[in-house]
């Protein structure tokens, strides 16, 4: 069952999450029954209670206040035990300076091995091994743009071996370490400023793809992010590109086919691909994505993620809104975020 969930998280929210079954709301709120006397996760797979008898809290210990006790099912007293562990392991990883075995996160954690394994990659998106992998290549990126040696910056961050920084950034880095470094020195990017109806639209990209995609930009936009690239005006190959760019903007919400070039830290990449997940034709807060990347409390850093995406439309950045369901900003104004979601729900 695939609930469509409203923007702002009031109860109404919260009744389509639990009857949805979502798991990435656990820790957000908690589900009371009192016809039963019991509270839940919004995951807990027994039966839905009638809306009448059902009323929604903040913490299990709001719930317990009321009289309720934790349902043996779903375990939601848990939750917070749950998220000690998660933390507790990424802690443990961001303090690494080499591989952390899996097993002990588990020791470390109190939970077995597996189950720490499932857990982490519920609420974070990634297993503790590709989460370890960001972080490092996150790590080696800095030092790079810092004016670190590529050797250097590469066994520092962790890497036994500038293969394996290569293996572990792949599909992340659009250029080699050094052009990264660098400015993007040594690297290609093509680019076009094209008439769309909703005005002048730059897309640009490297051989792997779309790179940046912004309103009302041009060539020095690209300039000042890489200002030692070759900027390569039009091309017969990237013209295809840049049609089907228009196609998804002029009728959004069509484009899994286009391929991206894009970076950023582990955290904004899980904001951006929890963005690429909204259905057309629907919206979310920053609240509901920064709980659906596992860490509800962020709700801040997920609206920086989301300001930090180089690649609108195709990352539907302008599918989020504020909690209170008005539209909140946008970097290329309102009149065009408004637009885009008439058209994706019409």
């Amino acid at each position: 069952m695939t609930a469509t969930i409203p923007a702002p998280i009031d109860d109404d929210a919260r009744w389509q999450i639990a009857l949805a079954r979502d798991r990435r709301f656990d820790g957000v709120f908690i589900t009371g029954v009192h016809s039963t006397g019991i509270y839940c996760r919004p995951s807990c797979p027994a039966r839905p209670p009638k809306r009448a008898n059902v009323e929604f809290f903040a913490t299990a210990v709001d719930a317990e206040a009321a009289g309720l006790r934790a349902c043996l099912r779903c375990r939601p007293d848990a939750v917070a035990r749950d998220e000690a562990a998660v933390a507790r392991g990424i802690a443990m990883l961001r303090d690494a300076a080499e591989a952390v075995p899996l097993e002990r996160l588990g020791l470390a954690t109190g939970y077995s091995p597996a189950h720490f394994q499932r857990l982490f990659k519920r609420a974070v998106g990634l297993s503790p091994a590709a989460f370890a992998r960001a972080l490092r290549v996150e790590r080696a990126a800095d030092a790079l743009s810092a004016g670190e040696r590529v050797t250097d910056a590469i066994y520092d961050a962790g890497f036994s071996a500038p293969s394996r920084f290569y293996a572990a950034s792949e599909g992340r880095l659009g250029m080699t370490p050094s052009a990264w470094r660098d400015g993007g020195r040594g690297a290609t990017i093509r680019w076009a400023v094209v008439v769309t109806s909703l005005g002048e639209m730059l897309v640009a990209a490297t051989a792997k793809g779309v790179c940046r995609l912004s309103f009302s930009e041009g060539r020095e936009a690209l300039e000042r992010r890489f200002p030692n690239a070759e900027l390569n005006e039009g091309g017969a190959d990237f013209a295809a590109l840049v049609r089907e760019v228009v196609a998804a903007v002029e009728a959004p919400g069509e484009f899994a086919q286009i391929p991206l070039d894009v970076q950023g830290t582990a955290f904004q990449e899980a904001v951006w691909r929890e963005l690429q997940r909204i259905p057309k034709g629907e919206t979310r807060s920053y609240a509901q994505i920064a709980a659906a990347v596992g860490n509800p409390g962020a709700v801040r850093a997920a609206g920086s993620a989301n300001g930090a995406n180089n690649v609108a439309v195709l990352i539907p950045c302008h599918r989020v809104v504020r909690s209170d369901g008005t539209l909140g900003g946008y970097a290329y104004g309102l009149d065009i975020k408004r637009e885009l979601l008439a058209r994706e729900r019409a």
